[in-house]
């Protein structure tokens, strides 16, 4: 769902960024209630995995990849708008570090995976939910729909951005000055790799991790569910939850070369040269996208090759533990940022 460079309009980029940024000043607001309750650390935590969970690319049957985002659980443990810092974080260092997703289309993407993909989860969650009892298993089957269709929902609105670019956005003998793939085709390859492959693994990431919390760390799972019961229940915590986090961290971040497996490059990635021009029925490139697809040249880590061509694996690896330790680290220190400011405001009214 990472969209590159080129393949958007600068119009609908200029829109995309017109609705993300004042949506995250307001979630930057928002998110105070979450560093009040000292738990900046645990946001911090959770950035680190979703940058984890979207490099953690699954082979599909086209012979593409597809991935999850991690951001639906965020959403349902700390709440929707501490959800948009915590992905939109992510989705920024993707960006400007490893070339992941353009940065004139950073605002799209923040549209689609770290906007819409929270508030369609925390609405199907709580929808579902309702007023079920904190250790209900209810919840765990409303945080696996929440996650399954909120990931669905971000890869459709993802299929039709790039999908109406041919039609809006063309020369005066009809060539696509930007994506040349139609809503035809944008939809289907969305809804295929993300119902089939990546939604089941948001599903079953969101719903692990509830029955998780449940289990093991219910004070966490409480933080957003205010004046929700608990059943009468012995808390089992056979592990410290630092410890089962570092543990399911170091696993994933061992498995992420898995994407290499497939043969072919994620929908929408190819580089402009790579297009299949023929089928597409276009002699050249399509002007816009030659033109914005390099626009980002400076990613120091650009592709996650950080092993060259021979150990591309170590790559990915080394990659993974860099990203989880510059998102986390930026993470926490805007939430002790806003911790600090929401403390000052309250000194100021007192």
């Amino acid at each position: 769902m990472h969209i590159p460079d080129g393949y958007l309009s600068p119009q609908t980029c200029g829109v995309a960024f017109a609705i993300a940024v004042p949506t995250l000043a307001v979630a930057a607001r928002k998110v105070k209630r979450v560093v009040k309750t000292r738990h900046v650390p645990t946001l911090a935590l959770f950035s680190a995995v979703s940058f984890l969970v979207m490099m953690f690319n699954i082979p599909i049957p086209d012979g593409t990849t597809a991935h999850a985002v991690g951001g639906a659980v965020v959403a349902i443990v700390l709440g929707p708008w501490a959800a948009m810092i915590s992905v939109s974080v992510a989705l920024l260092f993707q960006a400007l570090l490893f070339g992941d997703g353009g940065v004139l289309a950073y605002g799209a993407n923040v549209l689609n995976i770290a906007i819409v993909m929270p508030l369609v989860a925390y609405g199907v969650y709580k929808l579902i939910s309702g007023r079920a009892e904190l250790t209900s298993a209810r919840r765990v089957v409303a945080g696996a729909v929440a996650g399954y269709v909120s990931l669905t929902a971000a890869a459709v609105l993802t299929g039709i951005e790039l999908g109406i670019q041919p039609d809006l956005f063309h020369d005066a003998s009809g060539t696509p000055l930007y994506s040349p793939y139609h809503l035809a085709q944008t939809i289907p390859a969305m809804l295929l790799a993300h119902l089939l492959v990546a939604g089941v693994a948001e599903a079953a990431l969101t719903a692990g991790v509830i029955l998780y919390l449940q289990r093991a760390n219910l004070p966490l799972f409480q933080v957003n569910h205010p004046g929700i019961g608990v059943e009468a229940t012995t808390e089992r915590r056979r592990f410290r939850p630092i410890v089962v986090a570092g543990i399911a961290v170091g696993i994933m971040t061992l498995l992420t070369p898995l994407g290499l497996l497939a043969p072919g490059g994620a929908f929408g990635e190819d580089a402009p040269e790579d297009l299949n021009l023929g089928s597409l029925g276009l002699s050249a490139v399509p002007e816009g996208l030659n033109r914005y697809a390099g626009f980002w040249q400076h990613a120091i880590f650009s592709g996650y090759e950080l092993g060259g061509e021979t150990h591309p694996w170590v790559g990915y690896v080394l990659s993974a533990v860099i990203g989880i330790v510059v998102v986390g680290v930026v993470v926490f220190l805007i939430g002790k940022a806003v911790e600090a400011f929401s403390r000052r405001d309250t000194l100021e009214k007192v």
